[in-house]
């Protein structure tokens, strides 16, 4: 063993089996464990409650495990995660840092900022895959751009040829000699004393730590995965695998659950298990969704602020403070809705399908801004998670190819009677309708009101009436999309001289840092567009490595438009009008979405550098030119949330948020 010096910086890896980082700096020398807590850095993407206590709980975990193979994990509270690294680096003597690679937009700027200044100051740094499967640069198509669709992603990555497994931990860790101020997990201030008494209550159903997500693991694949097909759809009880808190810290690593699947793939095809092999196959799709959210943010790294296509630039969002309120507090007179906020309000968890009901209710029928439940998921939800959020919200408000149509509408009384058929889950979570007879359970404004009085229930008293009708909501839903087009053909009638908008290469002119415009498809039928992406090449450096991180280059999307597969309606869901389907398909859009100001604005004030030693950043700016769409700045977004934040949760600091829905089941 070399005596090489080495500073491992975890962050969301923290476990110590199959943790590339970790093998890499134990294979070569002595380590230096830190994890450093920059609540400054975190920004408007400072996690919620429930996602803290998760944290602090691995942390302890993580910490006691690398005190058994002989190092010490440093906890760093601090203002400068770059600074606090460089101090490390001194008081050991370290030459190389090492790190498993983030692929949220925030992360990709701030690690690329510090491992640039590193490089400066003639420090090793490298990175490696702990998170995916693959890395988003080794999946794209046959012409070298990026995926647009989940299927084509999908269907290309089971073709690949996957690392192994790393099935064993380190031996043993030696630590390296040096002195800095650390402190205990207690004074990193992941829980104030206000908070721990709700917090309480998460440690009798949740067990945070890398060696319990290996007992989780197991028991999913061995008692429950065979009916997962069977059970997933159910809303109530342990339908899913509940591996998603565990993945977003890195407790698990997903290759490891990926192969032991795949194990009894293998087994149980050969058994001709087809029940089996059926559910398999829906959990490995799981899990590429969660592959593919990290994907479309390292590819396309605008989506945490507007759409992935540009069909929502005009849309007229009904910025609705007391509409949010009611839906966050549970009080919209749509009890499947209605349970689900409260259940999240409670827990910090609610099923995927729950996820989608809910998120598609604030957008479809309140017609609130997406970004403004994503903030508000990423605040309560347990297994809080950017990139997967980013994914299901855009899924919900049609701004992917392959996502929900934007004129989609699904009942809530419908979807009711279909994942919660016998009324359990809403009488669990909503107690002022637990009397209420199964039939009525879903549309309790359309009960006789003997069945009201018999049941205890009386309407715009202890529950609320429906905050909007159904029909009246199709209505505005199908006049606010019938504005977009409007306001999006005015807008290009009064640009039609420039038929040919450039996109930029954010890494070559840091001046000219517009958010990349697609290009407008100036003949036939005009249609929302993506911009191409393609691997940008880097000069080879002496700190560069094959596992380090690349990032991609926006490249000019000249008649490249992007066509949209339709979905269909659910089962008992209404269409909306057929001229509103032939509307679409003559107007379309063709102009890149929503500019707004940033939710996250952490990631665009940042001052960026670039330099050919070090992989490059795409970077973002932001315009209000846009006179028939609201703009929001991060300080707006914070007001709807502040009566409610006072009131329920002290521990909320910027409102925000991210889950994992979609990509965890």
């Amino acid at each position: 063993m070399g005596s090489v010096k080495t500073i491992v910086w975890f962050r969301r890896d923290l476990r110590i089996e199959d943790n590339p980082a970790l093998a890499a700096a134990a294979k070569d020398g002595s380590v230096f464990p830190v994890y450093i807590w920059c609540p400054k850095e975190e920004g408007h993407f400072y996690p919620g409650r429930v996602s803290r206590w998760w944290l602090k709980q691995s942390l302890a975990h993580l910490e006691h495990s690398l005190k058994s193979l002989g190092a010490e994990l440093m906890l760093i509270k601090t203002d400068s995660t770059l600074a606090t690294l460089v101090e490390c680096i001194n008081a050991v003597g370290a030459t190389n840092v090492v790190f498993n690679h983030l692929y949220d937009p925030v992360s990709l700027i701030r690690d690329h900022n510090i491992k640039e200044k590193l490089v400066e100051l003639g420090i090793s740094v490298q990175s490696y895959n702990g998170d995916l499967l693959y890395e988003p640069w080794d999946v794209y198509d046959e012409s070298g751009h990026a995926f647009t669709t989940f299927e084509a992603y999908w269907n290309k990555c089971l073709h690949l040829q996957m690392e192994p497994v790393s099935p064993f931990p380190p031996w043993k860790l030696v630590p390296a000699s040096g002195t800095v101020k650390n402190c205990s997990v207690e004074e990193l201030g992941l829980e104030d004393e206000l908070e721990k008494s709700s917090n309480a209550l998460l440690g009798r159903a949740w067990f945070p730590g890398w060696s319990n997500a290996d007992k989780v693991l197991t028991e999913f694949v061995e008692q429950h995965l065979l009916d997962y097909s069977n059970n997933r759809q159910k809303v109530g009880g342990n339908s899913t695998s509940l591996l998603s808190p565990y993945l977003h810290y890195g407790e698990l690593s997903v290759r490891k659950v990926f192969q032991y699947v795949r194990m009894k793939q293998i087994l149980w095809a050969k058994e001709g298990n087809s029940l089996g092999e059926e559910s398999i196959n829906l959990f490995l799709r799981a899990i590429g969704l969660r592959e593919y959210s990290r994907y479309l943010c390292f590819n396309f790294p605008f989506t945490h602020e507007r759409s992935l296509l540009s069909n929502l630039k005009f849309f007229p969002w009904n910025a609705d403070q007391a509409n949010f309120k009611a839906w966050r507090q549970g009080r919209t007179g749509y009890p499947l809705v209605d349970a689900g906020m409260r259940e999240l309000w409670a827990t910090g968890w609610i099923h995927n399908r729950i996820r989608v009901v809910v998120s598609s209710f604030a957008v479809k029928v309140l017609l609130l801004p997406w970004r403004w439940g994503m903030k508000y998921f990423w605040d309560t939800l347990l297994d809080a998670d950017l990139e997967s959020d980013i994914l299901g919200w855009q899924y919900i408000s049609g701004s992917l190819p392959d996502g929900h149509e934007l004129q989609r509408l699904d009942s809530p009384e419908i979807q009711g009677f279909k994942f919660d058929p016998e009324g359990e889950y809403v009488r669990h979570w909503m107690p002022e309708l637990a009397r209420m007879p199964t039939e009525w359970i879903h549309h309790p404004w359309d009960a006789p009101l003997s069945v009201l009085k018999a049941s205890g229930v009386e309407l715009g008293f202890n529950y609320p009436k429906p905050i909007i009708e159904i029909d009246l909501a199709r209505e505005r839903l199908i006049e606010a999309i019938f504005k977009m087009w409007e306001m999006d053909a005015a807008s290009r009638d009064a640009n039609s001289d420039v038929m040919n908008e450039v996109v930029v290469d954010n890494s070559d002119d840091t001046k000219n840092l517009a958010i990349a415009k697609v290009v407008e498809n100036s003949g036939g039928t005009e249609n929302s567009s993506i911009p191409k992406v393609l691997l940008k090449e880097r000069i080879p450096c002496p700190t560069i490595s094959s596992n380090d991180q690349k990032v991609p280059t926006v490249q000019n999307s000249k008649h490249y438009p992007f066509y949209r597969e339709r979905s269909k309606y659910m089962e008992g869901e209404k269409p909306l009008q057929d001229d509103l389907h032939k509307h679409n398909n003559e107007a379309g859009t063709s102009r890149t979405d929503e500019d707004l100001r940033s939710t996250a604005e952490s990631s665009s004030t940042k001052k960026q550098t670039t330099s050919r030693n070090t992989f490059s950043v795409p970077q973002l700016s932001y315009s209000s030119e846009d006179k028939f769409f609201p703009v929001y700045d991060s300080s707006d977004l914070k007001q709807p949330w502040q009566e409610q934040i006072n009131m329920q949760q002290s521990s909320t600091k910027d409102g925000t948020f991210g889950g994992s829905w979609l990509s965890h089941s």
